[in-house]
């Protein structure tokens, strides 16, 4: 079963994010907050597997939570809810450590596939906003958009023919086991190359290493699921 925590100011937002959830057999909320400080909180008493945090809240914000979370409870997993409009903190929250990204208006059913997705230990960022998150580094970078992927292109041709593979089912949301099965090798393998691929490629967390991929144009539009 798949503990989560919900961090919502709104309590409408907060309800309707509670009640998909639990309509998946294998995820139970184990608890809600209304600001990233009750988040926080919660999630060093609960220990979900995953806090669900609206990006945006009064007081601590997602953000903040998310780095508080990440910070003294690294075994959970941080997936983030945002609205259009929110593309600089979707950055800011890729350095706090955030793993998984979901618009509010979105299908429900990326709502489960993402939190299913954190909790194995995926990066979840469905196309929609990693192409936003593309589009807007090029937008508030030093280069154009062009510069940008031509970047990411060059930082991709240092890996390994396999750990390019590796970055490509990355950034389409899949976990290590599900790598693993994709490659038909062992699950330890894939964490290797992650490792590697993290230090090769100069970022923090498999979100970070997601965009790029998807600056690389590594990822098909339709980029695999999880499964």
């Amino acid at each position: 079963m798949i503990r989560v925590l919900v961090a919502d100011d709104d309590a409408m937002i907060r309800a309707g994010v509670c009640a998909v959830l639990t309509t998946a057999p294998d995820i139970e909320v184990v608890a809600e907050a209304a600001d990233g400080h009750g988040a926080v909180a919660l999630t060093r008493r609960h220990r979900p597997a995953v806090a669900v945090l609206d990006i945006c809240m009064p007081g601590t914000d997602g953000i903040e939570a998310a780095g508080e979370i990440r910070a003294t409870v690294p075994g959970a997993g941080v997936v983030m809810l945002t609205t259009f409009g929110e593309d600089d903190y979707i950055l800011q929250a890729l350095g706090r450590g955030a793993a998984g990204f979901l618009i509010k208006s979105g299908d429900p059913g990326e709502l489960i596939a993402g939190v299913r997705a954190v909790a194995e230990g995926a990066a979840y960022l469905p196309p929609r906003i990693a192409a936003r998150v593309v589009a807007h580094l090029a937008a508030t970078g030093t280069g154009a958009l062009a510069a940008r992927r031509a970047a990411a292109r060059d930082r991709v041709r240092s890996l390994t023919a396999r750990e390019r593979d590796v970055l490509a089912f990355l950034g389409g949301g899949l976990s290590n086991g599900q790598i693993a099965r994709r490659l038909q090798v062992v699950e330890g393998t894939v964490k290797a190359h992650v490792s590697s691929i993290l230090a090769r490629l100069g970022v923090e967390n498999r979100a970070a290493a997601a965009v790029v991929a998807h600056e690389a144009g590594i990822v098909p539009p339709a980029g695999p699921e999880p499964l």
